[in-house]
C-alpha cells in the first residue's frame, strides 16, 4: 500500500469519543508569556504604593523606639535622683523621722518599674494603632466600642474603680507598707499585705481585717515618725508638788538609763505639770517620745515604776474626784431612799379617805 493510500484510510478512520480518551488542555508558552506580563504590570502599578506604607510603618516603628527610650530613661533618672535623695538624708535626724530609707529606695525601683511599664503599653498601643491605620484599617468601629464598653464597665464597676484608683496611689504616695501599724478608721491592725484593690490588717486579736481600698477615708500611720508615751498620775491635793515632781524625774531618769528602755525612749521622760486640779485630787502628766509602735510598751513599764517609786516614798496615788477625803464620816445608804408613801399603810386615813364607798345593802324599792 502506497503512503497516500495509508494517510487516506487514517483520515477516514472514525474519531475517538470523548469518553474513550478526554482532551487535557495545555497551557501554551504564548499564555504564560501573557501571564508574566499582567503580573508585572500589576507589580508596576503598586510598588510605590507597598514602597510608601513599608516607610510609613518604618518611620512610626523608629520614633516609637526612640520616644520609649526616652522616656525610660528620663523615668529612670527621676528614680535615681529620687535614690540619692533619700541616701543623703539617711542617717540624720531628718531620716530618723522619716520612713526608713533602704524601704524608700525599693520603693521609688518600684515605683520606676510600674511607670516605665505603662510608658511602654502606652507608646507601643499607639504606635500599633497608627500602623493599622496605615493599612486603611478602618478603626473608628474599634474605637468606638472600645468607649462605649469602657464607658459601661465604669459605670457598672465603679466601686471596683474606686478601689483600684486608691490602691495606685496610696502605692504612689507610700502611705503604709507591710509590717506598718494603721488605724485606717474602719479597721486597725498591722499591715500582712498590700493590694491594688484590698489591704489585709492583722487585728490585736489575731483577726484578719480585707479593707478595701476606697472605703478608707482616713489613714493613720503609727510606725512611721515617732510616737508619745503619756501617763496620767492622779495623787491627793494635799500632796507635796515639788516631792511628786522629784519622785517622777528620779524615775525618769533611771529608766532612760537602763536597757532596752533607752533604745525605745527617743526623748527624755519630761513631767509636763498639772494636767488638773479637782477638790480632792490633782493629775500630773508624764509624757515621753519613743519608737513607732512601741508607745503601749513604755507607758505600761512607766506606770510600774511609778506605782513602785510612789509607794516607797508613801506618795498616796488616788482615783480621783470619786476618792473619800480622810476623817470624813460615812454616808449614810439609806439617804438616796424615798421616805415611804403613806398610801402603802391601809390604816392611815389618807389610805382610808382614798378608799372607795361600797353599799351596805341592796337598795329598798321605791313604793
Amino acid at each position: 500500500m502506497s503512503l497516500s493510500a495509508a494517510l487516506l484510510a487514517a483520515g477516514s478512520s472514525p474519531s475517538p469519543t470523548p469518553s474513550e480518551s478526554p482532551t487535557v488542555t495545555v497551557p501554551t508558552l504564548q499564555d504564560a508569556q501573557e501571564s508574566a506580563t499582567n503580573a508585572a504590570s500589576w507589580v508596576e502599578q503598586n510598588w510605590s504604593t507597598w514602597l510608601a506604607i513599608g516607610l510609613r510603618v518604618l518611620l512610626i516603628l523608629v520614633i516609637a523606639g526612640i520616644l520609649r527610650m526616652v522616656v525610660r530613661r528620663a523615668i529612670t533618672k527621676l528614680i535615681d535622683r529620687m535614690t540619692r535623695t533619700v541616701q543623703a538624708v539617711d542617717g540624720t535626724a531628718l531620716g530618723g523621722l522619716l520612713v526608713n530609707a533602704e524601704r524608700r529606695r525599693q520603693r521609688s525601683q518600684a515605683i520606676g518599674s510600674v511607670l516605665r511599664s505603662v510608658a511602654s503599653f502606652v507608646i507601643l498601643g499607639t504606635a500599633g494603632l497608627m500602623i493599622l491605620g496605615t493599612f486603611e484599617i478602618n478603626l473608628a468601629p474599634l474605637l468606638a466600642s472600645a468607649g462605649v464598653a469602657g464607658v459601661a464597665i465604669g459605670f457598672g464597676a465603679r466601686n471596683l474603680v474606686t478601689d483600684f484608683l486608691s490602691g495606685v496611689f496610696m502605692i504612689l504616695e507610700d502611705q503604709y507598707g507591710v509590717g506598718d501599724q494603721i488605724d485606717a478608721g474602719v479597721a486597725t491592725g498591722e499591715v500582712i499585705e498590700v493590694g491594688l484593690r484590698v489591704t489585709k490588717l492583722r487585728g490585736d486579736n489575731g483577726e484578719i481585717w480585707y479593707v478595701r481600698n476606697g472605703e478608707v477615708k482616713r489613714i493613720g500611720n503609727l510606725s512611721q515618725g515617732w510616737a508619745t508615751a503619756g501617763v496620767d498620775v492622779t495623787v491627793k491635793a494635799s500632796e507635796d508638788l515639788d516631792r511628786v515632781k522629784a519622785t517622777l524625774d528620779e524615775v525618769a531618769d533611771k529608766m532612760g538609763k537602763e536597757e532596752p528602755w533607752n533604745e525605745l525612749l527617743w526623748s527624755p521622760i519630761e513631767v509636763l505639770g498639772l494636767d488638773s486640779v479637782l477638790l480632792d485630787s490633782m493629775v500630773v502628766r508624764v509624757s515621753a517620745k519613743t519608737m513607732p509602735g512601741k508607745a503601749l510598751t513604755v507607758e505600761r513599764e512607766l506606770r510600774w515604776r511609778i506605782k513602785r517609786a510612789f509607794d516607797a516614798a508613801d506618795i498616796r496615788i488616788v482615783g480621783g474626784a470619786t476618792a473619800p477625803a480622810e476623817g470624813a464620816p460615812d454616808a449614810d445608804p439609806t439617804a438616796g431612799v424615798a421616805a415611804p408613801s403613806v398610801y402603802s399603810n391601809s390604816a392611815s386615813p389618807q389610805a382610808q379617805a382614798a378608799t372607795p364607798i361600797t353599799p351596805a345593802g341592796p337598795t329598798a324599792p321605791l313604793k
